[in-house]
């Protein structure tokens, strides 16, 4: 009877063995290869996010590689003139860039099941779909300057003579985000919003880290610059403070794409599938917001640090016509370096 009871065990124990392997392999079987995302999020935020890809699929080698959003459109049309871009996924702040890969036949349509949590346009095709949302502002560092000395508005920025000499901006001729300001900003003011700009002198930078050292040091009283790079600063311990824009801060999404398998470097869309949707998850969201970025989703209960809620900074801000972007940059772009040259400080 023993004899038979143990016989009884160890059957049940190779069962189960047998059954939890399986199991396992079940669970070990998901997206694989290779994947090359192309992006322009800050490298201190892409180290972030490359951690939390890795964890989330193990069996997908993911390549992030960045670029400037002018760096990388650069690259791309490089690599399409020798027939096969280098990337299989675009994450990039201009979302005018979606309209233009569409158009020109190289994206994949996947329709995500989390578009319906999206708080932000997607295409309704499934061609791209918005993951991160920056926010242009203004900033300035209170233990220089008082508030209520200062531009307090995008309008007060160009023509408050009190700061000429002393203001800056990214390039929007390398930034995508400050292409899409000037491109508002000149919807609402018109193109003498340039003028103005030249008038007060102003200082054009390629880097945020130096308009903030700047700012910090009072070589500048006010800048223009992305709102999750003064948060970061903040939560480092610096002292300068965000100013929304009376006149209305700028939104700018930015998109994720996956190239289809004519023009992707792997042809693994299935992989870039799952990987576009954990961008677009609450999982992928909290990687986003701990970026200092402002979440896509409708559900999302965090905010980056030290902002505003997201509903409140959108419901003020100022729109970006995403068509005139795509139809009209180089003319913008144009205009623009043409009324600045007159600055006595040069690109």
């Amino acid at each position: 009877m023993k004899k038979i009871i143990c016989l009884t065990i160890i059957f049940t124990l190779v069962i189960s063995v047998i059954f939890a392997g399986r199991n396992r392999d079940k669970k070990d079987t998901g997206p694989s290869g290779k994947i090359v995302i192309y992006t322009s999020m800050y490298e201190y935020v892409i180290e972030s996010v490359k951690q939390n890809l890795k964890r989330q699929f193990p069996q997908i080698e993911i390549e992030i590689i960045y670029g400037g959003t002018e760096t990388i459109q650069n690259r791309v049309n490089y690599e399409r003139a020798n027939a096969r871009l280098g990337c299989d996924i675009l994450l990039v702040a201009e979302p005018a860039y979606s309209l233009e890969l569409k158009e020109n036949g190289m994206l994949h349509s996947y329709m995500s099941g989390e578009r319906d949590n999206l708080s932000f346009d997607y295409d309704s095709e499934g061609y791209w779909y918005p993951v991160r949302v920056s926010n242009m502002v203004l900033a300035y560092n209170p233990e220089r300057n008082a508030r209520n000395t200062i531009p307090n508005s995008f309008l007060e920025f160009a023509n408050n003579t009190n700061v000429r000499n002393v203001i800056s901006m990214r390039s929007p001729l390398t930034s995508g985000t400050s292409m899409a300001s000037i491109i508002a900003l000149r919807d609402k003011y018109g193109y003498d919003y340039f003028n103005a700009l030249s008038r007060q002198n102003i200082h054009i930078e390629y880097s945020s880290e130096t308009q903030m050292t700047k700012l910090e040091n009072s070589e500048y009283k006010v800048i223009m610059i992305l709102e999750e790079s003064i948060l970061r600063r903040r939560q480092e311990g610096s002292n300068l403070e965000v100013i929304y824009p009376t006149d209305g801060n700028i939104m700018i999404p930015s998109n994720i794409m996956i190239v289809n398998d004519r023009w992707s470097a792997n042809r693994n869309t299935v992989a870039a599938e799952a990987i576009s949707d954990w961008f677009l998850s609450a999982d992928g969201q909290n990687a986003i917001v701990d970026g200092w970025m402002h979440s896509v989703r409708t559900d999302f209960p965090r905010i980056p640090y030290d902002s505003k809620p997201t509903s409140e900074i959108r419901a003020g801000s100022l729109p970006v016509n995403w068509e005139n972007y795509f139809n009209q940059k180089r003319e913008t772009q144009d205009r623009f370096q043409e009324y600045l040259a007159n600055r006595d400080y040069q690109f």
